[in-house]
């Protein structure tokens, strides 16, 4: 049996955040096994902690929704990265440094640990690039089962990235645009068949926050997610784009998770020039939940 921890991420507060199962020693299984394990737990990611092909990392991850396994992902991340450092770090508050092995290459993470609160920080592997696809107007407003007017079409506008991941990124108009949304098929399946992409990320200007978003991905086996940090690095192409990321340092705050009564507080970084982001970071919480052992896989 393997040991495996489960933490609550992008989150001071247990039972808020996004789930996630941290699997270690998991050297020895393959990916089929790591599979069935993910879907066995049936959250929005599990990862699966190896030991580094270079020694003078920390870990090889690897990365599962309950169907796929995924490159890269921002809250398991930050989770593992979290587990990692606290189990090695002595009491108090402290900083350090590791670096992650992840299929979508080297994540560097800064974890800290002061008054009690322990955060990471991560460099995303990748940069962003448009993601080759279409986004009709009117497909996208059915396909959320909102009006045509929810949705922004000026310097914000629905457009198609990835970053590893891909994303559809939806503005809309207010939070209230954001609360009614919601997949509606066969306009949901029409959509991502024509972008390209299983995962729509929406957002709309945020009280005590910049922003506030949902992401919805039910082809990939996540109805909606209460926090998505790879998509809130990729964010920062989109809002360079719109103009809201400069050239210069930018910070915003994003808070995802809200209607599904799971809020998450994610802190997005954004270095640019005048062509684009030149450096992403994602900053969050996380607190351990609970310990355990789970079977391995007879495949």
């Amino acid at each position: 049996m393997l040991p495996f921890h489960t933490l609550d991420v992008f989150t001071t507060r247990p039972f808020a955040g996004n789930p996630l199962a941290v699997v270690l020693g998991a050297d020895a299984l393959s990916p089929a096994q790591m599979q069935v394990i993910a879907r066995e737990f049936n959250l929005s990611e599990t990862i699966f902690v190896q030991a580094p092909r270079d020694p003078a990392h920390r870990a090889r991850v690897r990365i599962f929704f309950p169907t796929a396994e995924i490159p890269f992902a921002g809250h398991p991340t930050v989770g593992c990265a979290i587990l990692l450092a606290t189990q090695a770090a002595p009491a108090g508050d402290f900083t350090t440094r590791l670096v992650l092995e992840e299929e979508a290459g080297l994540v560097p993470v800064e974890v800290t640990r002061r008054g009690g609160v322990t955060e990471a920080e991560f460099t995303a592997p990748r940069l962003p690039v448009p993601h080759p696809g279409r986004a009709p107007a009117d497909l996208v407003a059915a396909a959320l089962d909102l009006a045509p007017d929810d949705i922004l079409h000026g310097a914000h506008r629905p457009a198609l990235w990835q970053g590893g991941p891909a994303f559809l990124y939806v503005p809309l108009r207010d939070r209230a645009a954001l609360a009614r949304a919601r997949p509606i098929e066969p306009h949901w399946s029409a959509l991502m068949a024509a972008g390209g992409v299983d995962s729509a990320y929406l957002y709309a200007p945020g009280e005590g926050c910049d922003f506030q978003a949902r992401m919805f991905s039910p082809g990939a086996g996540i109805p909606e997610d209460p926090a998505t940090g790879s998509a809130t690095a990729i964010l920062a192409a989109q809002l360079h784009a719109a103009g809201a990321a400069a050239a210069g340092t930018r910070r915003f705050t994003l808070r995802q998770g809200v209607e599904m009564g799971r809020p998450s507080d994610l802190a997005l970084t954004i270095d640019a020039d005048a062509t684009g982001p030149t450096a992403i970071r994602i900053r969050g919480a996380a607190v351990e939940i609970g310990a355990g052992r789970i079977r391995i896989p007879e495949l």
